[in-house]
């Protein structure tokens, strides 16, 4: 069973800190509508975050905007021990699914991109326009039903 998910993007102020949230809000529902029993743990990290940083503002209020709690959030770097302390971790682009295994050769099997259902990578929206905010936040939100519907079976 997987009970604890972490996911990783660059910086871990934008699309990761979503994810974790929005994965903690949908899976709320998903236990009130099925009476699950399942645990969940979401945490997320950054391949190069600079611990300590606050989330993107931008995400955020558009989390806020979509009901989904935001509490407080400050960025960290991920580190071996967080990847093995993982049961999934769950990246936002392909290509760092090999940037997480050299970190945590031992995680090989553990690690996908939050898109792999959809062959697709969330592109990072940082410090763009809000409709690129919008489409980023859109797409995880989609791609965190889809993982939370393969987890919670």
């Amino acid at each position: 069973m997987i009970k604890d998910v972490l996911i990783v993007c660059h910086a871990n102020v934008c699309r990761s800190p979503a994810a974790e949230q929005l994965f903690r809000a949908r899976f709320r529902e998903q236990i009130r509508e099925h009476s699950g029993k399942h645990a969940g743990a979401f945490h997320s990290a950054g391949l190069r975050a600079r611990n300590g940083d606050d989330m993107d503002p931008v995400m955020q209020r558009l989390l806020t905007e979509r009901g989904v709690e935001v509490g407080e959030h400050r960025s960290r770097r991920l580190t071996s021990r967080l990847v093995r302390r993982a049961d999934l971790v769950l990246v936002t682009e392909r290509h760092q699914v090999s940037a997480v295994e050299r970190i945590e050769p031992s995680a090989r099997g553990k690690v996908y991109a939050l898109g792999n259902w959809e062959n697709s990578d969330v592109v990072d929206p940082h410090g763009l326009d809000e409709v690129a905010y919008r489409e980023s936040l859109e797409l995880m939100d989609r791609l965190v039903k889809g993982w939370l519907s393969r987890i919670c079976q």
